[in-house]
């Protein structure tokens, strides 16, 4: 890349190598002097019967040179593949349409067993009982904790709602009228309590009032097994036993007449219980259906196209978002009951956790310790 010093090399330099038998103290003087001016004593670059220099000499500044450099493999994650604690629940009631479990912003997982709602503290492991209802209410069908970590609603049988204060094991008041018969989702939106029911409607609550009924959606014709509100609280997402996932924009919902939704999907070929927001991008959302669809689903919820199917193979009872990792676990039923870890977007399977000997009906995760579900 020195065109002055190859130049010599091919030329001048080349002549005086073969003219060295003639010498005189003057020529000597002159090549030393044109050996000095074009660096002949150099080591040559990339010659091949020489040995590289002992010290590399850095050509190109390190930090000019970064996107050349390739990047340290990321340490493998360790993916426990037993479970950091096995809690006994008897009674818990096989139902794929119900939704008995939640853990609460307080660390405090909650759990229906029978007509009995348990409150476990995860953080010293105590137990207590939060409510006990009679035969005529019960069993509990649904349980969701308000934002707050300290209320809790509890749906029933008989279609009614109570709100208890877990932190005095007070109840506070009963949701009535909004259902005729039992309500098996819960979602909470602030202050509003969307309720859903075996009637197919979804009902929108304030429980800061005393016509706690804002608004209603009608879309499902079975019962409402499912239901999610994004992070914004602007959009409901609804699957029912109707095999139909439904999005609703709560700017356009009315008071006075049913809601109309903003989309309706009729992709799924079973009930769609298990929906889950993406926390890190707003408007995906995925969705799991039931024994005879077995497939998770992912949805643009502005334009309502869907833009992923997977067949996992067996029923999807539940589905959470990894918050710190870009990954979606799924629980399942029939045949392995087992838990399965999905790399997200490519759906490469990351670890299936088995233990359960039924299926996996029901999957919480704390609000501020996400590691534990």
């Amino acid at each position: 890349m020195d065109f002055d010093y190859a130049h010599y090399m091919l030329t001048d330099g080349r002549k005086a190598q073969e003219s060295d038998a003639v010498s005189s103290p003057s020529r000597d003087a002159y090549r030393k002097q044109l050996a000095e001016t074009f660096n002949m004593n150099r080591p040559r670059i990339l010659a091949f019967k020489n040995k590289p220099p002992p010290a590399q000499v850095e050509l190109i500044p390190q930090e000019f040179s970064s996107a050349s450099q390739s990047k340290p493999a990321k340490a493998r994650r360790h993916i426990p593949q037993s479970s950091e604690r096995t809690l006994d629940a008897p009674d818990l009631v096989d139902d794929y349409y119900l939704n008995l479990l939640d853990w609460g912003g307080s660390n405090v997982l909650a759990i229906a067993l029978g007509s009995t709602v348990y409150l476990w503290d995860a953080s010293d492991g105590s137990t207590s009982e939060l409510v006990t209802v009679d035969d005529d209410s019960g069993p509990v069908t649904s349980v969701s904790w308000a934002p707050d970590g300290r209320h809790i609603a509890v749906g029933l049988n008989n279609s009614e709602v109570q709100l208890w204060d877990s932190t005095a094991s007070k109840q506070l008041r009963t949701l009535r009228g909004a259902h005729q018969s039992r309500v098996g989702s819960l979602a909470w939106n602030n202050q509003i309590l969307t309720t859903g029911g075996m009637d197919g409607r979804i009902v929108n609550n304030d429980v800061r009032i005393r016509s706690h009924v804002v608004e209603t959606y009608r879309g499902h014709t079975q019962e409402v097994c499912g239901l999610k509100w994004s992070a914004s609280g602007n959009q409901l997402a609804s699957g029912g036993n109707d095999n139909l996932l439904h999005i609703w924009d709560r700017s356009v919902a009315s008071s006075s007449s049913p809601t109309q939704w903003l989309h309706r999907m009729e992709d799924h070929k079973a009930a769609v219980k298990a929906l889950a927001w993406c926390p890190f991008q707003s408007n995906l959302l995925a969705s799991g259906g039931g024994g005879g669809d077995r497939c998770i689903k992912f949805w643009n919820t502005h334009t309502g196209a869907c833009l992923n199917s997977v067949d996992t193979g067996s029923q999807v009872c539940a589905l959470l978002w990894n918050k710190n990792e870009r990954e979606l676990l799924s629980s399942h039923g029939f045949t392995q009951n087992q838990l399965t870890l999905w790399k997200y977007p490519s759906m490469v399977k990351m670890a299936e956790l088995t233990g359960h000997t039924s299926r996996v009906l029901f999957m919480a995760q704390v609000c501020n310790l996400s590691s534990r579900i």
